[in-house]
C-alpha cells in the first residue's frame, strides 16, 4: 500500500466504497473506516499506521497546495 487509491482498493474488499466528490471528506470517511477496522482487529497495527500515515501526508499535501 503506497498511495490513496491503494487505501480505496483495499476498503473496497470490505464492501466500503468512498466518493463524496469532496476529496477532504474522502479523506477523513477512509480515515474513520480503517480505524473501525482496526478497532475490530480485522488489520494488524502495522497497516493501520500505513495507510493513516498515507492518508495524512496527501490531505498535508492538499493543504500545502492551497496556499
Amino acid at each position: 500500500m503506497r498511495t490513496v487509491y491503494d487505501v480505496q482498493q483495499f476498503l473496497k474488499r470490505f464492501g466500503t466504497i468512498i466518493y463524496t466528490g469532496n476529496r477532504d471528506a474522502d479523506l477523513l470517511l477512509m480515515k474513520e473506516e480503517m480505524r473501525e477496522l482496526h478497532h475490530v482487529q480485522i488489520i494488524d497495527d502495522d497497516l493501520y499506521e500505513l495507510s493513516m500515515k498515507i492518508l495524512q501526508e496527501n490531505k498535508n499535501k492538499e493543504i500545502m497546495e492551497e496556499k
